[in-house]
């Protein structure tokens, strides 16, 4: 029964010519083999697309869309999303790895928690996937107020049943979307639950937006007051929080 739930995998790609190969081919060694991979470019210069397509012409589950003009990743998630066809959807960013066992082991664990939202630890290298960075562990369960102040779910490892919690949407902000779309749910099923093992590589990229952290911190309180709509003293004190923990987030 298990084999027969269909897995919709979703990634955004800009500009990744030099990580789609493997990512798509990470995708590819599952042991669990009933999924499609909805990529959704967003306006590459590169040569991202003709690898995509090429993979795509001998593995019918690797779909390809293309956005028309350069939107950012929350609208070319959601793309992926609104073509989704599976059970579960799963996140990959288009530089990232997943394990081979990812996909059998998260759905194992959903049914048999009967959590319809999971998400994985992950190993963390540099661009060349040395791991000189320690894993991030994350915690066995997350409520609401635990992602405003840090956001341990990954779209690399974010794993939902569609089946119990429906489809959902990112914002479609430049930035800290993922976490609004982990909030919807959590939202709709109060905890979303961890899996301490590590299921993917997460690429830890120098020049990736995610870390400059003076940008990222006007994102993160423009999102607490303008998305979540939280009053300035509750915005103040998960911006601390996000803060202390990110600190200690990226340390090692």
């Amino acid at each position: 029964m298990q084999q027969q739930l269909l897995v919709s995998i979703i990634t955004a790609s800009y500009n990744a010519e030099k990580y789609i190969d493997e990512t798509i081919k990470s995708v590819q060694a599952q042991t669990y083999q009933n999924w499609e991979m909805l990529i959704t470019d967003d306006c590459s210069t590169d040569n991202t697309c003709q690898i995509i397509q090429d993979l795509a012409k001998s593995d019918s589950r690797i779909k390809l869309f293309k956005l028309k003009q350069n939107a950012g990743p929350a609208v070319a998630r959601n793309n992926s999303i609104k073509e989704a066809k599976g059970r579960f959807i799963a996140f990959l960013d288009a530089d990232d790895i997943w394990f081979d066992f990812h996909i059998k082991d998260s759905i194992s664990f959903s049914l048999e928690k009967k959590a319809p939202f999971v998400f994985a630890s992950y190993k963390r290298s540099n661009e060349n996937l040395e791991f000189v960075h320690s894993d991030f562990i994350v915690p066995s369960k997350v409520t609401y107020s635990d992602i405003l102040k840090s956001n341990s779910i990954s779209c690399l490892t974010a794993f939902i049943d569609i089946k119990k919690l429906g489809k959902k949407y990112m914002p479609e902000i430049r930035k800290r979307q993922d976490m609004g779309l982990w909030l919807k749910y959590i939202k709709d099923c109060k905890f979303a639950y961890g899996i301490q093992k590590p299921h993917a590589i997460y690429r830890m990229r120098e020049n990736s937006l995610s870390r400059n952290k003076m940008d990222l911190i006007k994102h993160q309180w423009r999102y607490y007051r303008k998305v979540e709509k939280l009053n300035f003293i509750e915005s103040f004190y998960y911006l601390l929080c996000w803060m202390y923990y990110g600190y200690f987030k990226y340390k090692n």
